[in-house]
């Protein structure tokens, strides 16, 4: 076996771990671009749940904090019954692309699903991380949860 070339594990999201799920960017870029409005709805995001369906969403922006993009879709998926989810993007209006997740999302996701990957601007392109990544060394509620 040649070990010079580092290897790479094909998985759903593409033929390599850290391509991104494209077809799932393209939603989220959909709802942003045909649903944003004026400054309420800013951004919006997209998952795709363990069957292969995807559920989308939008932020709700307001001054005391309104929910960000993914953490809505996490409400949709449960009201879908959509209770396992592999992949999140969340993507800006007026065609920013792919937007990183705040610090809450990145906690929450790795609390609520905590093999998730999570696809993040790069210099070079989208590309999907395992959610732990995003957050190392990081405090796990799960663990302090009685």
């Amino acid at each position: 076996m040649d070990t010079s070339e580092p290897r790479h594990e094909p998985d759903h999201e593409g033929p390599f771990r850290d391509e991104p799920d494209h077809e799932l960017i393209e939603a989220a870029a959909a709802v942003a671009r045909t649903r944003a409005r004026g400054d309420r709805h800013t951004m919006a995001a997209a998952a795709r749940a363990a069957d292969g369906r995807i559920i989308t969403g939008l932020n709700a922006y307001h001054f005391t904090g309104g929910p960000c993009a993914e953490l809505v879709v996490l409400g949709a998926a449960a009201a879908q019954g959509a209770y396992e989810l592999t992949t999140m993007v969340a993507v800006g209006d007026r065609d920013r692309g792919v937007v990183s997740p705040c610090g809450r999302c990145r906690q929450v996701l790795l609390d609520y699903f905590p093999g998730m990957r999570v696809i993040v601007a790069a210099a070079d392109g989208p590309r999907a991380v395992a959610v732990g990544e995003l957050l190392p060394e990081s405090y796990v509620w799960e663990d302090h949860a009685d």
